[in-house]
């Protein structure tokens, strides 16, 4: 495309691209040199990036370089594009852990098995391309990017982001990336400048030009060298002369479609109709071809050459560049594209093939075809087996358009829309939604229409349309569906929650509708939680409690189908009845049934779940290692989970400005969507933030809004101890025994050392004398049994206060130091400010700790460290993080150096030491 000019000894220089070049000898010079490199090579059509690829390739001296190119009718092609490329390195498969290597055998077509998480592909694809590397150097490129199939480029561009020490290049090049290729390093190609710009033109124009029309050429062209190349092809001097022949089309690539037309309209039909073979076919496969022209009657050998070099056919088919395609495919008429398709389809394997065969069969059709509906729901199915969502809904919804039957049309209208919201692609599916509709309907897809309504409206988003929606397809479904009703009601009760005030009565309208069903004659676990949480809603927490702590015993064996289901319920029932360890378990066997399926997509709800666990225990670096690892899922899934832990977090922490910052950004999320949950969650965090600080009015606010504008019923039930705390501390005694009150309604049943070790804690906060004295040390013992460190830790400090303003000075320094210990060693700063104020006021100074200076590790280096102590291996750590083996061994090594250790042994020990210091 661009002119060549060669050094000694060196590849081609690329005429005006010394700089670009210079970038592309950096990164092969850095992955000869052991590390990783990304790059995206972006700019328009026909600017030069496949001329820079080249360049990029024969550069690579020493490298292994894998190939592949995205072609726009191969897009609904799960997997295509990353099984070309990594084709050559499937010998590496049985290198990798059992999970990984069956997920890309599966999306690869190798073996049978259910669909993988998306995820763990990335994760495979990730080792694969490590272990390859450290074998030789390897280098990955990937021409027309933007065309490549979505769950290629999801997974090309997840091991991108995460090579760091392996010696591995990946280059994409793309007019405009894709969301997928968004954050990785970009180096932008731009029109060739005035000098260059004209001798490229000059060389491709044998007469003299008029300096006029030849810089007007270059503007207009903003010195893009395919225009510049092809433009002036097929027109005659007259038209060169005067500049008429370049009007035409208004966009560029437009007018150079437009030339490669006209070189077209001298071709023979024969060279045409080979053309088009070619175009529709983004195999690049000579033998493929031969076939398929063969069936019209083409001699290929014949007819080849006389396609004026638009065509090139070597190991691969390939045009002189992909805007030939577009132009040669937009040219041809319906009736000619429909033939070329099927004589592609008739050409190819249907054992080998059968969903690209089924792909021109639907390229081919006319009109309704219902054999061809048939191989492409077939299609579907295994693209659905291989993990390609997007893939499985492109087929399905190519399958109701060749759908003539309303009734068939109807049901494969269903399943489609099914396949878009897994997809993500929430318009097209309540597309196909109306399509169903349209059709008619029996009563069962019409319930089933709301069904997926709610779902799309609850997975977009987190605000008040989908309970209704829901709530009315589990009404459709109980007379079909008992099993499926149940759960659709938990779903709504779920959907309801999350809107909050949003929602409307929804919630109210839910849990009464649930009360009246019929039991159930023999309760899942789903079933008894489902029943105790619509008691709790309708009742009260002293009628329900019983039925939830029977949901806790039934949840805690649940198999891993159900925790992939509807799981994200399961801790509502011991958050409910204040079982702190039930939670603990239930969250930790789910996180870990999650990690055993491979469905890693589904971890941020069950890792919240356990972060928040952890958090009641103190265990704040254990929950900041979870909000970070579901961060990063949620990032690779792009599926952002709501930031409740982090709220919670970074309340307990007690950095002001980093927990002022997370709550606003909560808050303004929540506004703008509404989600009541979240906004409750964020009133929560800052009433404990500012309990911290000793701001009692902003507590006693926040405090307020998270116990009175919610509908959920935890967060509205732990932010009553931060009210009482708050109302005390400000005189208002009558607000803080309603408040009390409220509490003693929902501790009282549950019975547990938590529920009753807040209760006594609060109690004693109203109460005077030996009485409050008594409650005191009964909230200290209640919750010593406990794992609630900062409660504890609480519990000590309000009786030091209370201590001290009765004049006890010396009993007071002792609860006063353990709570300030206990805040120190969590890292609840604002808190153990407040206890190192108090104990001031007793007359004892407090001496913060010496801090060893040492240079401070990341927080990635943090969790690789922590996993590395509690005696996980590399490649575990790096499927935990979403690493390769040798960058985890990377991120060690700097570990090892900063913390001055020289083995794993050493790990946990130093790690403690950095904490607290």
């Amino acid at each position: 495309m661009e002119t060549r000019f060669a050094g000694p000894g060196q590849p081609g220089a690329l005429l005006g691209r010394s700089s670009e070049c210079a970038v592309l000898d950096g990164l092969v010079a850095a992955v000869r040199g052991g590390e990783s490199r990304a790059l995206v090579i972006r700019g328009d059509q026909g600017i030069g990036k496949t001329a820079l690829l080249e360049y990029l390739v024969t550069s690579a001296c020493g490298l292994r370089v894998l190939r592949t190119a995205g072609v726009e009718s191969e897009m609904e092609l799960a997997f295509a594009g990353l099984h070309h490329l990594c084709a050559p390195l499937l010998d590496h498969l049985l290198r990798l852990p059992a999970p990984q290597r069956h997920a890309l055998e599966t999306v690869f077509g190798l073996s049978d098995g259910d669909a993988p998480d998306r995820l763990l592909v990335g994760l495979a694809v990730l080792g694969l391309l490590s272990d390859a590397g450290g074998e030789r150097p390897l280098l990955c490129v990937v021409d027309d990017a933007r065309w490549l199939d979505r769950a290629s480029a999801r997974t090309l561009a997840f091991a991108a982001r995460r090579l760091r020490a392996d010696p591995v290049g990946i280059v994409f090049a793309a007019r405009q990336p894709g969301e997928e290729l968004q954050h990785l390093p970009e180096l932008e190609v731009r029109g060739l400048r005035n000098g260059d710009a004209r001798r490229l033109l000059s060389s491709a124009v044998s007469l003299k030009l008029d300096s006029r029309v030849r810089d007007q050429m270059i503007v207009e062209t903003d010195g893009n060298p395919l225009a510049l190349l092809e433009l002036p092809r097929g027109l005659t001097a007259t038209q060169l002369a005067g500049g008429f022949g370049l009007l035409g089309a208004h966009t560029l690539s437009g007018r150079i479609e437009e030339s490669f037309v006209r070189r077209m309209a001298s071709l023979s039909d024969d060279a045409k109709r080979l053309l088009l073979l070619a175009a529709a076919e983004p195999l690049g496969d000579p033998l493929l071809l031969l076939r398929a022209a063969e069936q019209l009657g083409i001699s290929l050998s014949a007819v080849y050459a006389e396609t004026d070099g638009l065509l090139a056919l070597e190991a691969r088919v390939t045009f002189r560049h992909p805007l030939v395609r577009s132009a040669v495919y937009g040219a041809a008429a319906p009736e000619e594209r429909r033939a070329a398709h099927l004589a592609l389809a008739q050409a190819t394997d249907p054992v080998a093939d059968p969903d690209r065969r089924a792909w021109h069969l639907a390229a081919a059709a006319a009109g309704p075809d219902e054999q061809v509906a048939r191989e492409l729901e077939r299609s579907a199915g295994r693209a659905q087996a291989r993990g390609g969502l997007a893939a499985t809904a492109a087929f399905l919804d190519r399958a109701v358009a060749l759908t003539g039957d309303p009734a068939r049309r109807a049901e494969r209208g269903l399943a489609a829309a099914e396949a878009n919201l897994r997809a993500g692609a929430f318009d097209a599916a309540l597309g196909q939604l109306a399509t169903a509709e349209a059709a008619g309907l029996d009563d069962f897809q019409r319930a089933r229409v709301d069904l997926l309504r709610g779902h799309v409206a609850f997975a977009s988003s987190l605000g008040g349309d989908a309970p209704p929606l829901l709530l009315r397809a589990a009404r459709s479904l109980e007379p079909l569906d008992m099993e499926l009703a149940r759960e659709t009601y938990l779903i709504a009760w779920g959907a309801a929650i999350f809107a909050g005030p949003s929602g409307g009565g929804a919630l109210d309208e839910i849990c009464r509708t649930v009360r009246v069903l019929p039991p159930p004659s023999a309760p899942r676990p789903l079933d008894v939680l489902l029943d105790g949480l619509a008691l709790l809603r309708t009742e009260g927490r002293a009628a329900a409690t019983a039925r939830l702590q029977e949901a806790v015993t039934a949840i805690a064996t649940i198999p891993v189908a159900d925790v992939l289901r509807w799981g994200w319920a399961a801790t509502g029932a011991s958050d409910a009845v204040w079982d702190h360890e039930g939670t603990r378990a239930i969250a930790e066997r789910h996180v870990q049934l999650v990690r055993d399926a491979g469905a890693l997509a589904e971890l941020p709800i069950h890792l919240a779940a356990l972060g928040l666990a952890k958090a009641w225990s103190g265990d704040l670096v254990g929950a900041n290692s979870l909000v970070a690892e579901s961060d990063r899922v949620a990032s690779a899934t792009g599926s952002p989970i709501a930031p409740y832990i982090l709220l919670r977090l970074r309340a307990l922490q007690g950095s002001e400005a980093d927990a002022a910052a997370a709550i606003a950004n909560a808050t303004e999320r929540a506004a703008g969507g509404g989600q009541g949950l979240a906004m409750a969650w964020a009133h929560w965090a800052a009433c404990v933030l500012y309990n911290g600080l000793g701001r009692y009015e902003e507590a006693a606010s926040a405090a307020r809004d998270a116990t009175e504008s919610t509908s959920e019923p935890w967060v509205s039930t732990w932010a009553l101890p931060e009210l009482i705390e708050a109302a005390v501390n400000l005189g208002d005694q009558e607000l803080a025994r309603g408040a009390l009150d409220r509490l003693v309604d929902t501790t009282r049943p549950s019975g547990t050392a938590f529920a009753l070790g807040i209760e006594a804690r609060s109690r004693a906060l109203v109460s005077e004398g030996a009485a409050a004295n008594d409650l005191y040390r009964e909230a200290i013992d209640r919750l010593s049994r406990t794992r609630l460190r900062p409660e504890l830790a609480r519990a000590h400090l309000l009786y030091g206060e209370w201590m001290r303003r009765e004049q006890r000075r010396v009993d007071a320094r002792a609860q006063l130091r353990s709570a300030f210990d206990h805040f120190t060693s969590i890292g609840m700063e604002a808190f153990a400010e407040r206890a190192r104020r108090e104990l001031s006021a007793t007359g004892e100074q407090v001496r913060k700790p010496a801090v060893e200076v040492r240079d401070e590790l990341t927080e990635q280096q943090r969790q690789i460290a922590r996993l590395a102590g509690e005696g996980l291996s590399n490649p575990e750590i790096g499927a935990r993080l979403f690493l390769s083996p040798r960058t985890v061994e990377w991120h060690l090594r700097k570990v090892f150096t900063k913390l001055g250790i020289r083995s794993r042994h050493e790990l946990s020990g130093a790690l403690l030491g950095s904490d607290s210091g």
